[in-house]
């Protein structure tokens, strides 16, 4: 599908996505307990084509979210633990040889639909690198070949504190690369209460798939189709002027992330354009990874001109 129907096609089609999204949603918020927001802000995200960076403690359901996501829609998943020793080729795959020595690829864990990368910030800097080709460009190379990875694709990559023992800052340049950060956080008092009763792990147990591939690539078609006015574009523009003026810096990449999760939670509100609330629900989560005291930034920003 290429974009949206009009008149009452218009309507039947944003019905179905607004189904097909509450499903998806609910699904994967009777597991995520108490994390609506956060939840939705990840579902924007893949439907950006983005990829997402969590800072948290351990046992805070990092993981458990990417293999809800993924068995929801029906995806493949793989779990990278990052440390001081792993090499790209532990990741991307290697070549190896068959019995009658014909070369062979053998694809490595990156060749998942949703992939968590478990403390990245514990990898060394040049398997870093290779993550990040492949989260910029969509493929990567391994002895001079050039390998396509899976559509539709999502990195959910996590870093603990920089306290921790063993754990480096993570470069600008590569912190830009990600789309929006994320804290978990700790669970409100009645969803903990669940959680100690191991509703979670039953609910997992039991989730269906909701969506498919084919579903999912034709939501993130009507995400990217989703209308953006000059006066929302003026409104992006405007915060990245407010950023700057204060002599911080911050990408065009960080704007094009902020239009196209803003595209997403219009969809996700059953809307084919952007309003500024949309704008409200995912600027931050954009910006708090990438520049320093992004709440004051936010909160100092005059919305309306």
């Amino acid at each position: 599908m290429g974009g949206f129907a009009d008149g009452g096609g218009m309507i039947k089609t944003m019905n179905n996505i607004n189904e097909d999204i509450s499903r998806c949603l609910d699904a994967i918020n009777s597991v995520i307990l108490g994390k609506k927001t956060e939840v939705k802000l990840v579902i924007s995200t893949l439907l950006s084509g983005g990829s997402i960076l969590i800072e948290d403690r351990p046992g805070l359901g990092k993981t458990t979210l990417a293999k809800t996501i993924a068995r929801v829609l029906g995806l493949s998943f793989n779990r990278i633990q990052c440390t001081n020793d792993l090499l790209p080729l532990d990741i991307l795959g290697r070549i190896d040889f068959l019995t009658d020595r014909t070369p062979k690829f053998i694809e490595g864990p990156i060749f998942s639909s949703i992939v968590i990368l478990d403390e990245l910030n514990r990898a060394p800097a040049r398997t870093q690198s290779a993550f990040l080709q492949a989260m910029e460009e969509k493929e990567v190379s391994v002895e001079g070949q050039t390998y396509q990875l899976p559509n539709p694709q999502m990195f959910i990559a996590t870093q603990n504190p920089s306290d921790h023992i063993g754990t480096a800052l993570l470069p600008e340049s590569e912190l830009d690369r990600f789309t929006i950060f994320l804290q978990m956080g700790y669970p409100d008092k009645i969803s903990e209460k669940s959680i100690l009763l191991g509703a979670p792990q039953k609910n997992f147990n039991n989730l269906e798939k909701v969506l498919n591939r084919e579903k999912l690539l034709e939501l993130q078609n009507l995400s990217e189709n989703v209308k953006v006015s000059d006066l929302f574009l003026d409104l992006v523009a405007r915060f990245l002027g407010h950023v700057r003026n204060q002599d911080i810096f911050i990408s065009p990449r960080a704007g094009r992330d902020m239009v196209r999760v803003s595209q997403s939670m219009a969809l996700l509100g059953a809307r084919d354009y952007v309003i500024p609330e949309d704008f409200k629900a995912c600027v931050l989560s954009v910006i708090s990874h990438r520049i320093p005291d992004a709440n004051k930034i936010f909160h100092d920003f005059e919305f309306q001109a």
